[in-house]
């Protein structure tokens, strides 16, 4: 699997020579979502040759990224997320300034493990009922969530505070970012949630969909019935079909990168950002994620090339628009 041996391979990068690259003037620091670490390690990897420097890419999670790029401390912050108000103002207050480039769409998947042989579809109601605050300690088990469910412990695996992941999920589907009970496996790593997830028979997950498709040995994917807003078509499964059509909702959203406009002004990380968006397109497919449109890219690369700074999905989630509409708006 292509994404995986991206993955292992920044951690040995990482872990072995980390004192020696961080010397490098031309280092390009990236950090943040795990989620979108997959597409940016393979853009770095494709682009080395291009851009006459090396790319470090660490998975600190969305919040943990802009928290470090925030403090000047990175050139470029992946997240699966819009930057939040908070994060603005961070940025605001130590005279950052980004632009806002999304680089592919994204459907979370929900997920169990291959043993699980009782649930064929979850609606949008009841992952709001196993996931928000007032679950913990009252919604334990799975006949609670829906009285054909058999009587078994439910054992849920989910992003950590940090991820820009858990909070879209909260949002759409609890109805508040960051709200969601505590008594879960957290990791902003997805490798992690994909081995809890795959090793117990009446557990429950979600992440991003690539990690799914890398694993889809090891998972059960679970279609979700919005019940109100797809027009009456059932559970709708996540694919690129499903997420650049909008009928998987609300668990569709674009990832994004933010390159500081003083990081570009040093030409190998305006290249890099370039490149990204000028080869996206094959390498977002390869790592198993969505391509955005051919007009969004270009579109995203004229914002870039203008130096438009500050945030146009502004720090809410979105559901429903197109890239190309928020775009042009």
């Amino acid at each position: 699997m292509k994404m995986m041996q991206l993955f292992l391979a920044s951690i040995c990068v990482v872990g072995v020579t980390a004192s020696t690259v961080y010397a490098d003037p031309k280092l390009i620091k990236v950090d943040g979502s795990s989620t979108v670490f997959p597409i940016t390690e393979a853009v770095a990897e494709e682009a080395k040759g291009e851009i006459g420097s090396k790319v470090m890419v660490g998975i600190s999670g969305t919040g943990g990224g802009f928290k470090r790029f925030c403090r000047g401390e990175t050139d470029i912050s992946d997240a699966s997320r819009p930057i939040k108000a908070k994060e603005i103002q961070s940025c605001k207050d130590a005279n950052i300034e980004y632009i806002e480039i999304p680089v592919a769409y994204d459907g979370l998947a929900v997920v169990v493990s291959k043993d699980n042989d009782f649930i064929d579809h979850l609606t949008v109601a009841e992952l709001k009922k196993i996931w928000e605050p007032s679950a913990q300690g009252t919604v334990i088990t799975w006949n609670q969530v829906r009285a054909s469910f058999p009587n078994e412990p439910i054992v849920l695996f989910g992003p950590g505070t940090d991820s820009g992941t858990f909070d879209y999920f909260t949002e759409v589907i609890v109805g508040k970012a960051g709200s969601s009970r505590g008594d879960f496996t957290a990791s902003e790593d997805d490798n992690v949630l994909v081995e809890g997830v795959s090793s117990e028979s009446n557990a429950l997950g979600y992440f991003g969909l690539a990690y799914y498709e890398n694993n889809k040995d090891r998972l059960k994917l679970v279609p979700i019935d919005d019940e109100n807003d797809n027009n009456g078509r059932g559970p709708i499964a996540p694919s690129s079909e499903t997420v650049i059509d909008g009928t998987y909702q609300p668990l569709a959203r674009p990832i994004f990168i933010y390159p500081s406009t003083k990081a570009v002004e040093r030409p190998e990380v305006a290249k890099f950002v370039e490149y990204y968006l000028e080869n996206a397109g094959s390498l977002v497919e390869e790592v198993g994620y969505i391509p955005l449109q051919a007009a969004a890219y270009e579109a995203a690369l004229d914002r870039f090339r203008l130096r438009k700074t500050g945030s146009v999905f502004g720090s809410k989630a979105i559901v429903g628009l197109s890239v190309i509409d928020v775009l042009s708006r």
